[in-house]
């Protein structure tokens, strides 16, 4: 069994050891590491995720080599569902498909964000991971 890629453990265990009120500071700086969609992508060929609640899309794409490439297409404006897929999108670069299929669903309890922000937001992110590891699944067959 494959173990979550390092780089992600490693954001969710400075998560986890921070001090609650430094939580919510520390995932909006995630917003700002999502990067920009190539200028060639079309929304078509991304899922939209109902479960945010805002116009969030994503893409995961299994390369001929085994490693993931993730897409994530959301608006400023939302800036703790951007923080998710910042988190996502630097904890995951480089990762196999078995070390994405590896992240624990409960990863945003695991970083204590359970706490920080409210239940509705948290469920759009762990939505936002359900539907990357759907879409890794499928790839694999």
């Amino acid at each position: 069994m494959a173990d979550m890629p390092a780089r992600l453990a490693e954001i969710v265990d400075e998560f986890a050891a921070a001090p609650r009120d430094l939580v919510l500071e520390m995932l909006l700086e995630y917003a700002d590491v999502v990067p920009p969609l190539p200028d060639d992508t079309v929304r078509e060929g991304m899922e939209q995720v109902p479960e945010c609640q805002t116009a969030f899309f994503l893409r995961a794409q299994v390369t001929p080599d085994g490693v993931v490439d993730t897409l994530f297409d959301c608006p400023p404006e939302a800036p703790t569902t951007r923080a998710f897929a910042g988190i996502l999108a630097e904890g995951l670069a480089g990762a196999s498909a078995a070390e994405v299929l590896a992240v624990p669903d409960d990863l945003y309890q695991r970083m204590g964000l359970a706490q920080a922000i409210s239940p509705l937001r948290v469920r759009g992110g762990t939505a936002i991971l359900g539907r990357l590891k759907r879409q890794v699944r499928e790839q694999l067959g």
